[in-house]
């Protein structure tokens, strides 16, 4: 068993580690071989011990690190968050299966159900997450999974999570969270019922911008199933970038925490400032599921979106003119990052369902990093000027 401690500072540093430092080095070094010396272990293809099993030293200390942060029996890293949903995604359903999903999804999940599962069999239905009484209606005798995102990228939804746990466990169905945007820091699935959480790690867990990588974590019935599927798949993270995922983790907490209120400060700007129309974040009073944001979460991350009065093409002047935040499509790293979704996590979508899911041309995402809340905000207003 892994050590776990009380308090989630303690854990990110110290649960899962090995137990004997090699050669009494502080830090866990990188295992860079492909392949282990076989020594009798065991006769099962698992025993085997080779970097695409993911079962390199590198891979097992972040294993048990991410079971302990996320208070679940298991878990596995992945290549990308990409792999660890569609692995997960794969190993709980087969040919002649439904799921139903949220709405509103990330934009690569998105074309994943409405484009690539249908090629393996399976069937599905959207839901609308925040109306419980709707779901009754999309349910089919082969419905076998529920799948939506903790908070909704990119107009930062959350959807009723308590009644999903309770609608999957009534009929029998396997939940799945996308927990990318609050980090076990902020919510920890498992904890209120789901089977899996997943990740991309390559935001908010590694949160330093430099690698791709996934994570599951859940049920460790479920996840032998992933990780078979990962083996086969070549889904394995390799082990440099395994290393830099669980140095990045470590700083989770104190970034979370600083994120967490910056984030709002600058979206209590935003939201006051004349020419915004509206800004999306759960930490605000005036979000519709505030309520439940502050009930479920331990802070709302780093993420809101907004749109602007004058529209598109102000826009594209405000991401013109701001000097702190890059131009680029992703999230969760010590630098702020700033993208229009139309042209970047949901740019696969036809103009049609954007419109449906919410998503407008004028919307902006931004990703607040950890620089000072105030410069910043000195450099939204100059940029709205």
């Amino acid at each position: 068993m892994p050590k776990k401690f009380k308090n989630i500072d303690t854990n990110l540093i110290h649960a899962g580690e090995i137990e004997q430092a090699v050669h009494g080095a502080v830090v866990l070094p990188i295992f860079q071989s492909a392949m282990y010396e076989y020594n009798g272990e065991g006769s099962g293809y698992s025993d085997i011990k080779y970097i695409r099993l993911s079962n390199s030293p590198n891979h097992q200390a972040l294993h048990q690190k991410l079971a302990v942060l996320e208070n679940t029996e298991a878990a596995l890293v992945t290549a990308s968050g990409m792999a660890a949903i569609s692995t997960a995604l794969l190993s709980v359903l087969k040919a002649g299966d439904h799921l139903l999903a949220q709405d509103c999804l990330y934009g690569g999940t998105y074309d994943f159900v409405t484009k690539d599962l249908g090629g393996f069999g399976i069937s599905y239905d959207f839901i609308d997450a925040d109306d419980p009484a709707s779901w009754q209606a999309k349910l089919r005798p082969n419905t076998k999974a529920i799948y939506v995102e903790s908070l909704t990228n990119p107009l930062l939804q959350v959807c009723d999570l308590p009644a999903v746990v309770r609608f999957a466990k009534a009929h029998g169905l396997v939940s799945l969270i996308d927990n990318t945007f609050t980090s076990p820091f902020n919510f920890r699935p498992c904890e209120h019922g789901f089977d899996l959480s997943l990740h991309s790690a390559t935001k908010s867990l590694n949160g330093h911008s430099d690698i791709v990588a996934g994570a599951i974590a859940g049920r460790a019935d479920v996840l032998e199933k992933c990780k078979s599927l990962a083996s086969h798949f070549g889904a394995s993270l390799d082990p440099h970038a395994a290393f830099l995922l669980h140095r990045g983790i470590k700083t989770l907490a104190l970034r979370m925490r600083y994120q967490n209120d910056s984030t709002l400060k600058i979206a209590q700007f935003m939201a006051q400032h004349p020419a915004v129309a509206q800004v999306n974040y759960p930490g605000l009073a005036s979000h519709p599921q505030h309520a439940r944001a502050k009930e479920l979460f331990a802070g709302c991350g780093g993420v809101f979106s907004f749109e602007l009065k004058a529209g598109v093409e102000a826009a594209k002047r405000f991401i013109e003119k701001v000097r702190l935040p890059m131009v680029a499509p992703s999230l969760g790293g010590v630098e702020s990052l700033v993208t229009r979704p139309v042209l970047t996590s949901h740019s696969g979508m036809s103009p049609e369902q954007r419109a449906k899911a919410g998503v407008s041309d004028g919307l902006v995402r931004l990703s607040v990093g950890i620089e000072a809340t105030e410069d910043l905000i000195d450099d939204f207003a100059q940029a709205l000027a």
